[in-house]
């Protein structure tokens, strides 16, 4: 189930839960600061928020820019390597009611945290996730990438509702409930517990005003790479859930994407469009191919 959680905004008048903000960094140096510097800059009361960075075996300078922003924010280590051990470890030392999630590569705007958990003063609201935008300015590859990280269609009209981490928040009550990250999924590991979240009776909250500002793929090599780990590591998960995703309608093979493909190779080379096709086929491309690999690697077909 879901909810747009402007629709909440009534009644959340007087809500502010404790924070605690998670973010997972590893080599992140390039843009941690930036990062730090929008959550620092929170227009959220910040006497009720804690910024937990958990520093994932990082060989870069990481290390030495946490240190100089001490003791503003909380820094752990987290040597299992992988975006979930990472942030279960900020989990555990979470002192706050709520938790928000964002990416080391992602600058908030300062109203983000009163928008994104505004939604969960409702009780029925499991998840809450907010608008994830390019960085500016941008290329038509970086843009393309907003549609791949479409918030509003992730979580108000697909089948099987996510939350991406970039931008996401829940109780903590939550996660002791259906429990934390499956450190087993290096990647889609918030596409995993999305899954979960989706047979209990909790919705999924989308809340517009919650602005991230995230650095997408600038070329189409980056942009081929990102389909490929969306589509191998896809099928870990489907195999996980598969008796659910079958009941939602969810088809191994499906010929329409293959259909789909096909037209946007075409508009590649002919279209009115050609940028945007060019993004549709070149992500698309590297998502089947990924597929096909994760088929071989978990031992689950899905093409």
């Amino acid at each position: 189930m879901t909810t747009d959680g402007s629709q909440e905004k009534a009644a959340v008048s007087g809500f502010a839960p404790t924070i605690s903000i998670v973010v997972a960094v590893y080599n992140g140096a390039a843009t941690l600061r930036e990062c730090l510097d929008s959550l620092l800059a929170l227009a959220y009361p910040m006497e009720k928020v804690e910024i937990i960075v958990v520093n994932n075996a990082s060989r870069d300078n990481t290390a030495a820019i946490l240190a100089d922003y001490q003791p503003d924010i909380n820094v752990f280590n987290e040597p299992k390597r992988g975006p979930a051990a990472a942030r279960n470890c900020g989990i555990r030392h979470a002192s706050g009611d709520v938790i928000a999630l964002t990416d080391v590569d992602c600058t908030v705007s300062p109203q983000w945290l009163n928008a994104l958990v505004a939604p969960l003063a409702n009780p029925a609201v499991g998840i809450s996730g907010g608008k994830i935008l390019s960085r500016r300015p941008h290329n038509y590859i970086e843009a393309f990438g907003e549609q791949i990280h479409d918030h509003e269609r992730a979580i108000t009209k697909d089948k099987i509702p996510y939350v991406i981490t970039m931008n996401w928040a829940a109780r903590k009550t939550l996660l002791r409930e259906i429990g934390c990250f499956d450190e087993s999924f290096l990647r889609g590991s918030d596409s995993e517990f999305s899954m979960r979240l989706a047979q209990t009776d909790y919705q999924f909250a989308y809340a517009p005003d919650a602005l991230i500002y995230h650095r997408n793929e600038k070329n189409l090599r980056g942009l081929f790479h990102e389909g490929y780990i969306h589509g191998r590591y896809a099928n870990k998960i489907l195999k996980k859930h598969f008796s659910f995703v079958e009941s939602r309608g969810y088809k191994r093979f499906n010929p329409k994407t293959y259909q789909r493909l096909y037209r946007s190779f075409c508009d590649m080379l002919s279209g009115e469009n050609r940028q945007q096709a060019t993004c549709e086929f070149v992500f698309n491309s590297g998502k089947k191919i990924g597929k096909i690999i994760g088929s071989v690697q978990f031992g689950f077909w899905d093409f």
